[in-house]
């Protein structure tokens, strides 16, 4: 007898160890299961950045990147030798400056703050009001205009740099098959092949790739608060965001949010088309943690409340602190690498 009730509490005992074992492997089957549902959910609207292309192979492709780089970093870009591109486009700074508007020529000041450089290759167009409809034609606007770079005219800015053997040499490496070599053609398409080399690869592209545990747990759900809240209609693609124009405010006025007036006309100064009126470019929030201050005018210094007025102004919603923590927390896995250039 005394046996038999050994052996039946015996079984007992290796009954619930086999049961717990089950709950516990079906609790991580769950897990895993709405990991995957979130993983699949995101990448509807969500894509990791492409691979850059390898230029090992191409001598003048690789030239033509160096003298971009070598023209974005020059001062002699600009009028009286003070500012370069790297001034307000800061490389070892995520591409920008940190200020409110940039201080160009004389320190006077743009209206606008100055978006990140990184990155740029994927949006739809180049400033916040989209007048620029690539690299290209950005490079060159800065340099003339009167406010940033200050230059006078094309014919001074290549005289300037026709005295510089070293550049006549660049540009011919870069750009062989030209009848003119150092014009002012390919110095912008040598800075938009360096500007194309801005990318920068995160934790969250190696999760898009299918590595779940590139993100914690307070990563995920604020990955799935920025989906749920309709974030992601505006803020999608490669570099979350950058493809489409959009209305800011949607619920009210800018000052209501801000505490700053501003009459930003935004894409109807380019288009005078009524329909434009106060549209701005959609940002990419790549590496937004390292990018205020926030907005097109640069009126928001924390992330924490630029989350909390793009829920209220654009999708008029009020979001829980605990969902603004969450929703920052995910937008700092967006912080890549800077590239070795």
């Amino acid at each position: 007898m005394r046996y038999t009730v050994f052996f039946a509490l015996l079984l007992l005992v290796a009954f619930g160890i086999f049961q717990n074992s089950r709950m516990t492997e079906e609790k991580q089957i769950d897990c895993t299961a709405v990991e995957v549902e979130l993983l699949n959910k995101a990448r509807i609207y969500l894509d990791s950045l492409p691979s850059l292309a390898d230029v090992s192979g191409d001598q003048v492709l690789q030239h033509r990147i160096e003298l971009g780089k070598k023209l974005f970093l020059d001062e002699r870009l600009s009028e009286n030798g003070t500012k370069s591109c790297n001034s307000c486009h800061v490389l070892e700074n995520f591409g920008v400056d940190n200020e409110v508007t940039s201080p160009g020529l004389l320190n006077v000041r743009g209206v606008r703050n100055t978006p990140s450089v990184y990155n740029a290759t994927f949006a739809l167009a180049q400033f916040w009001d989209g007048r620029a409809p690539d690299l290209k034609e950005q490079a060159k606007s800065p340099i003339f205009n009167q406010l940033e770079m200050g230059m006078p005219d094309e014919a001074t800015l290549i005289s300037r740099l026709e005295k510089d053997e070293g550049y006549k040499q660049l540009f011919a490496k870069a750009f062989p098959d030209s009848d003119e070599h150092l014009s002012m053609e390919n110095l912008t398409l040598a800075i938009e092949a360096f500007e194309e080399r801005l990318v920068t690869y995160s934790r969250f592209d190696d999760y898009l790739k299918g590595n779940i545990k590139a993100l914690n747990e307070q990563e995920k759900r604020g990955l799935n608060a920025f989906i749920d809240n309709g974030c992601i209609p505006c803020h999608s693609g490669s570099a979350t965001g950058g493809n489409m124009y959009q209305g800011f405010p949607q619920v009210g006025k800018m000052s209501d949010y801000t505490g700053v007036p501003n009459d930003d006309q935004g894409r109807y100064s380019v288009t005078n088309e009524h329909r434009d009126k106060r549209l701005f470019k959609v940002p990419s929030l790549r590496n937004v943690a390292q990018t205020a201050p926030y907005f097109h005018d640069g009126s928001v210094k924390e992330l924490h409340q630029a989350v909390r007025i793009m829920a209220k102004a654009q999708l008029n919603t009020d979001l829980s602190e605990a969902e603004i923590d969450d929703i920052v927390a995910f937008l700092h896995t967006l912080t890549g690498e800077l590239p070795t250039l």
